[in-house]
């Protein structure tokens, strides 16, 4: 394995470390090193548009950067499949970030939120037209505010 592909796996793990679990620790993170949260909500395993915006957007080498320096990730997944069935606290967490976020229970749906849980912006669907720079250009104007 090369040092970059090295590199890739570690970026890679790290997101997954901090794109799930603890709503309080997101935030608490978030507000320690000033920066949004961009909350995903998903159906991991069901969802072709969640699957499609993961793999063009949130996996771009480019975008995953930008979100390291600049966002803390949370994904909200909810997949359909027994065997990927999430822990029945990690359920519960997501359906209470449904219920305020994403009440009308749209999939893909990505929401930016201040330290504070303040929603700030809301992304409804996938827009194949919308690229990794129109992302990080819809979240650099709350940034830069």
């Amino acid at each position: 394995m090369t040092k970059r592909n090295l590199f890739l796996l570690g970026v890679l793990i790290l997101a997954q470390l901090v794109y799930a679990g603890n709503w309080d620790d997101t935030k608490a993170q978030a507000k320690q090193e000033n920066k949004l949260i961009l909350l995903k909500f998903s159906g991991s395993d069901w969802c072709g548009p969640c699957i499609q915006l993961q793999k063009v957007i949130i996996d771009d080498p480019v975008f995953e950067q930008f979100a390291h320096e600049k966002l803390v990730l949370f994904k909200a997944d909810f997949p359909r499949l027994k065997k990927n069935q999430l822990p029945k606290e990690q359920q519960a967490i997501n359906d209470q970030l449904a219920e305020t976020y994403n009440p009308e229970g749209e999939f893909p749906c990505m929401v930016l939120i201040d330290a504070q849980g303040n929603t700030l912006r809301k992304w409804h669907g996938y827009d194949k037209k919308h690229t990794v720079q129109d992302y990080m250009a819809d979240v650099n104007a709350f940034i830069n505010k």
